[in-house]
């Protein structure tokens, strides 16, 4: 990482050109070795269209399902520890060697005792202490941040990256994970999340039933009917779970879907879940009237509940340029793209940047830990729609989903999923 930093500092000092490829694979290395947030940013950054250069981004979207995989001895040793020595007994069949590999773990192919095809998730050893790591890591990069530019207090970002990341270590809590969004999606036939097998599975190995499906870049060059109804799938697939029970799919980056041949989507990833009090969603809810209606003291009355401190009037201007342009496509009643620009990556670039020369003028900005995983996931998920280049109405699909919304029917809710999947 210091190699790469040193490259693209003396590059800029020099004024010389970059190679962006050789860069990028430089960058796809040193993080696929981290295994961790580090990592994740890296994969965010890749699903947005022109966030980065096209060579870069191509090298480090490689990251999202291939990460560097251990080999056939290392999983026999890991499978041991986690089922005992007669592991494989209790499969018909197992591969050893990966079919994906992340940030924290490897998944297998196998077929179970009942003839059950199996995705084996299987965490790689002494991950805990590689995390921590990882985040002392993400510590420097975020205090050499604040030496040059104190626009963002950075303090929630990493207190909410590091929960999120220690509990995607528990295997068990993501399994707990499966149940939750097997029930909160059990009503949307084009929605699919996979079984689950206790008995094969434990703090550090997941298995769960396989998910037959292609990547959804395969459907990039579609015709326009088939991307969205992919697109339609997606949006529900987020939007329910977190607008009727206040839990959103924190990583939704490309490879964490897949399609299928009828265009029904498969979940393949439950780590990263957040589970948001109730009043932030109505927080959530309340900005998009306000905004929609031009309403400031709605506006700062959402970001209050969100946990925004000492919000003055240009504060509040500030934070609403963000807001309209992540709102934007569901406040037009009419089919769009996610994003009409031109070049859609940029105009979200200028729109940051514009944002955050404001916030240098104002002082430091403290966002919420709740803000974080929100604003992370809205930006993945706009690049995954902004691939699909899909022209939906989505006015009304928000609509469709927030119509009969309030607080207190959302908590019962919430409540009682937690409870039935031992969250």
């Amino acid at each position: 990482m210091g190699g790469v930093g040193a490259r693209m500092a003396s590059g800029r000092m020099l004024g010389r050109a970059v190679d962006q490829q050789a860069l990028g694979a430089d960058l796809r290395q040193a993080l696929g070795s981290l295994k961790g947030p580090v990592m994740k940013i890296a994969q965010i950054l890749s699903t947005i269209p022109d966030a980065l250069p096209r060579d870069m981004a191509a090298e480090l979207a490689q990251l999202q399902a291939q990460a560097p995989s251990m080999g056939a001895q290392f999983v026999k040793r890991r499978m041991r520890a986690e089922l005992g020595s007669g592991w494989s007994e209790r499969f018909q069949s197992f591969e050893r060697e990966a079919c994906a590999a992340a940030s924290l773990g490897q998944v297998h192919r196998a077929i179970g005792p009942g003839g059950e095809d199996l995705a084996v998730k299987l965490q790689y050893p002494d991950m805990a202490s590689t995390v921590e790591a990882d985040l002392a890591q993400l510590d420097w990069l975020l205090s050499l941040y604040k030496r040059y530019d104190r626009s963002i207090d950075t303090r929630h970002i990493r207190e909410e990256l590091a929960a999120r990341l220690r509990e995607e270590l528990d295997y068990g809590r993501e399994a707990r994970h499966i149940t939750l969004y097997r029930a909160m999606l059990a009503d949307e036939p084009q929605v699919h999340v996979p079984a689950l097998y206790p008995d094969l599975s434990t703090d550090r190995l997941l298995t769960m039933g396989w998910l037959q499906g292609s990547p959804l870049l395969h459907f990039k060059d579609a015709d326009l009917e088939t991307r969205n109804r992919l697109a339609i799938h997606l949006f529900r697939a987020w939007y329910i779970p977190f607008h009727r029970y206040g839990v959103i799919h924190g990583d939704p980056h490309l490879g964490n879907y897949t399609a299928r041949d009828d265009l029904a989507i498969n979940l393949l990833d439950f780590g990263c879940v957040r589970v948001f009090p109730p009043a932030f969603v109505g927080g959530v809810i309340d900005l998009y009237r306000a905004l929609r209606d031009g309403d400031r003291d709605l506006a700062a009355h959402a970001y209050e509940s969100w946990g925004f401190q000492n919000l003055s009037d240009e504060l509040i201007d500030v934070l609403n340029i963000w807001a309209t342009f992540l709102y934007a496509p569901l406040m037009e009643d009419r089919p769009r793209l996610i994003n009409a620009a031109e070049q859609p990556g940029q105009y979200g670039a200028e729109t940051a940047a514009k944002v955050h020369k404001k916030l240098k003028e104002l002082g430091p900005v403290t966002p919420p830990r709740e803000f974080v995983f929100m604003d992370r996931a809205a930006i993945g998920l706009g690049g995954v729609f902004l691939h699909l280049r899909a022209e939906v109405n989505w006015y009304q699909l928000f609509q469709g989903i927030i119509e009969d919304f309030s607080v207190e029917s959302l908590a019962i809710r919430q409540a009682r999923a937690l409870a039935e999947a031992g969250l």
